[in-house]
């Protein structure tokens, strides 16, 4: 599945930050050649948009001459409202009819005009029935499908694989975890302004969905309840993950956000029961640049009673010494779960 010959280069275009990784495979083993790590331009990037395509195009740009690829062609990921992925049964059919039965079904579930998204799908191996057929029907606005290939291209390289966040931490899952035969596993990613939801079962996406929660909540309620600038909010959240003294107010805010948060997280476990016939998640992997704040990954735990595990993106990851310490690699392994997704991709997968 990941070890074919067009290598391409990873990119993870995030709110806060973007991040580049290349990688190469020797039979089964991953190793990391390149990664870069830059703030995304202020303003730049909302809810998944790419709003200033000039700004965040030079960013990458910036970065590709940093790690000094020689490869032309990028994996990049599409995340937030303007993307939908949702499980859908239809009666079996043959494999052929199907594509224009997914447009019927695509009018019924997706909220956008059908004549302005494009449309993918993948049929699952598990269906809950002989006589039907479970597909992952996966939509997005064309105008977003065109802000990742223009950024891509104004950078200088190519888009090779325009991806979604959730399937590429899938894909770094398997990678690092292999398959995980009986059991449904989920995969919390949190973000400065979204939350990535995937759960997997039998080595298939069954559910992927975007929260809109993410590091910027906790910002915005320190910079309202204390009457800071937002940077200095920010500062303040910094210093408390951090373990530095800051006022009580800021951990008390950060509890309450806390639960907030959780509520959030509580309300895509209750649809993904509702929508899987009744499963329930017992084990969840969690990742992302928010996840190291204080308590909350505790407080997710407690309150849906499910096992929380750090999700290590470099658990069977090579890397050269040299050029990659063991605590670099630690540093940036929390914002390293999709972009090693993405770099394990390769041209004309689909």
């Amino acid at each position: 599945m990941f070890f074919k010959s067009k290598k391409v280069i990873g990119l993870d275009i995030g709110t806060s930050s973007i991040k580049l990784a290349e990688m190469d495979f020797s039979g089964k083993s991953a190793t990391l050649l390149s990664f870069g790590f830059a703030p995304t331009p202020a303003n730049s990037v909302a809810g998944g948009e790419i709003v200033d395509i000039g700004s965040v195009g030079i960013a990458i740009q910036s970065l590709l001459n940093e790690v000094k690829s020689k490869r032309k062609n990028v994996a990049t990921a599409m995340w937030g409202t303007a993307v939908i992925v949702k499980k859908i049964t239809i009666p079996r059919m043959d494999v052929k009819l199907i594509q224009d039965q997914i447009r019927f079904e695509a009018e019924q579930y997706i909220p956008f005009d059908i004549n302005n998204i494009s449309l993918a799908h993948h049929i699952l191996s598990h269906s809950s029935s002989p006589d039907s057929m479970d597909i992952l029907l996966i939509a997005a606005q064309n105008e977003l499908v065109s802000q990742y290939t223009q950024v891509v291209e104004l950078a200088g390289v190519k888009c090779g694989v325009l991806d979604v966040s959730g399937f590429a931490l899938a894909n770094a899952f398997e990678l690092n975890y292999g398959k995980v035969n009986g059991q449904a596993v989920g995969i919390l990613n949190f973000g400065a302004s979204i939350t990535n939801f995937v759960v997997i079962q039998n080595g298939e996406v069954i559910f992927c969905r975007d929260i809109p929660v993410g590091g910027a909540n906790y910002t915005n309620e320190i910079h309202k309840a204390m009457g800071v600038t937002i940077q200095e909010a920010e500062s303040l959240k910094l210093s408390a993950m951090s373990r530095r003294d800051v006022p009580d107010e800021v951990h008390s805010i950060l509890s309450s956000t806390n639960e907030a948060v959780t509520e959030e997280i509580r309300s895509s476990l209750d649809f993904l029961s509702a929508t899987t016939n009744g499963l329930v998640l017992h084990q969840c992997y969690y990742t992302g640049g928010s996840s190291s704040t204080s308590g909350l990954v505790e407080t997710i735990g407690r309150v849906t009673g499910m096992q929380m595990q750090r999700f290590n993106p470099f658990l069977k990851v090579k890397a050269n010494g040299k050029k990659f310490s063991p605590e670099y690699l630690e540093q940036i392994s929390s914002f390293a779960s999709v972009v090693t997704g993405l770099a394990i991709r390769n041209l004309g997968d689909s």
